[in-house]
């Protein structure tokens, strides 16, 4: 029977909490141990242990069971799941007149406090281009210690990339189907698909797979993340079903764009050969740190960044008025004009966006502004102003809220900040004039247009 809350086991130095999910063949607990730290425990299921349609497969799992707490010790990363311990229990089991008497392999694994990729587009939507980026590349990072490890990871996919909470971080679980694998040598694997994000390769027991295979799992994920919509199953998509081309979908970089359909073609040999290739084709170069230590930034966004960091949205509004001033170089006149938004370095622009989508865990961001600007129509016309400034909450019952009334806090709408007030323009934009504060009507169309 499954263990109940309260039970304690390995001579009492976890205790379980609560029973967080069961799989096809696994079940896994939240667990506490004597000093009050949480963990998840991850083992096999009754029914895998008792049911004699299974039997042939069971000692193979417990087997597999251990050797997922090698892989793991093995990739030590910070956007890997850390295993904290790894034992056995005397378990006695009966089920329907079956008994099963062994050694029960136990795996205790890092509890992330969280939730997964798939979820979250799901219940928020797809994510913003920066952000979707940001989660990809610390998770390509961690797949290039797995594969110099000799390993494949082999079921990339949004279910098993969890986001925490509390930071801009992703990390890669669930390595119960990793397997060793040699380079340029054909070997015996076990088929295993997740349909939409397993490449044909691994439709096949007997096929070469090599890095490439978690590269079409890895462009797969993102292509998810950028659209909410899973591209179609491989095996089909050569006489049935056609991939619609990511920039046909969403607005994002050429490539972008470019780099995603590449790690999703059919045929292994035409994908990118590895992660780092991979990599190599987005627009700005992968450089993961450890979270323990921070982005490192050009001089002038270090206090932007430190505010941040510290949660401190208002100043941090009014710092990225001040450092984008100071890019215009208009700090002397407090404001900027058509002119100078129209020719603002789209470098700066990005450093600027991406400090705010990592730091707010994907909630505020000039990307997030114009992702919700798209959907309210993307044109430049007081309706759809009014329609951004109601989803963003610069509006509230139809009135235009002054700054300082503005929400200030993690709670705010999505797209909320930043609110820098620093436009001044009178212009022509698509046959509508606009004069003083423009900050949607004006800069809300250059990013469009960049």
């Amino acid at each position: 029977m499954a263990w109940e809350p309260g039970k304690k086991i390995y001579s009492d130095r976890y205790k379980i909490i609560k029973k967080i999910k069961t799989g096809g063949f696994g079940i896994t607990y939240l667990v506490e141990d004597k000093k009050g730290q949480t963990f998840v425990l991850k083992t096999l299921t009754d029914d895998i242990l008792t049911n004699p349609e299974h039997s042939e497969y069971r000692d193979k799992y417990l087997q597999d069971c251990e050797k997922e707490a090698a892989k793991l010790g093995f990739c030590r990363h910070p956007h890997i799941v850390a295993i904290e311990n790894k034992f056995s229990v005397d378990y006695r089991i009966k089920i329907d007149n079956f008994s099963w008497s062994g050694a029960l392999p136990c795996i205790v694994m890092e509890y992330i406090a969280g939730k997964n990729l798939w979820d979250l587009v799901r219940e928020q939507g797809a994510l913003p281009e920066a952000e979707a980026l940001l989660y990809i590349r610390q998770i390509g990072d961690a797949l290039i210690l797995v594969h110099e490890k000799g390993l494949l990871h082999r079921d990339i996919k949004p279910q098993n990339i969890m986001k925490r909470y509390e930071k801009s971080e992703a990390v890669l679980i669930d390595f119960g189907i990793a397997r060793e694998f040699m380079r340029d040598v054909t070997q015996i694997m076990t088929p295993h698909l997740s349909s939409g994000f397993a490449p044909v390769e691994q439709y096949d027991e007997i096929e070469h797979r090599g890095e490439w295979t978690d590269v079409y799992g890895l462009s797969a994920t993102l292509y998810y993340l950028l659209t909410k919509k899973v591209p179609p199953i491989a095996t089909m998509r050569g006489s049935r079903d056609k991939i619609i081309p990511l920039n046909n979908l969403v607005s994002v970089e050429d490539r972008v764009h470019e780099a995603v359909m590449a790690g999703l073609q059919v045929l292994p040999e035409k994908r990118p050969q590895s992660v780092e290739e991979w990599l190599d084709m987005f627009p700005i170069p992968v450089t993961i740190a450890s979270p323990a230590i921070q982005e490192i930034v050009p001089a002038k966004y270090e206090k932007l960044q430190q505010l941040l960091v510290a949660g401190e949205w208002k100043a941090a509004d009014q710092e990225t008025a001040r450092v984008m001033l100071q890019v215009a170089g208009r700090e002397e006149e407090g404001w900027l004009g058509y002119d100078n938004i129209k020719n603002f370095p789209c470098e700066d622009l990005r450093t600027i966006d991406q400090l705010w989508v990592k730091y707010s865990n994907g909630r505020f961001g000039f990307s997030v502004q114009k992702n919700i600007w798209l959907e309210c129509g993307g044109t430049v016309n007081y309706a759809t102003e009014c329609k951004l400034g109601d989803r963003i909450g610069w509006r509230v019952k139809g009135e235009w809220i002054r700054y300082n009334n503005g929400t200030f806090n993690i709670k705010a709408l999505p797209g909320h900040l930043p609110r820098v007030v620093v436009c001044w323009a009178e212009v022509e934009v698509g046959g509508w004039w606009f004069e003083g504060d423009c900050v949607l009507c004006v800069f809300m169309w250059f990013l469009f247009s960049h």
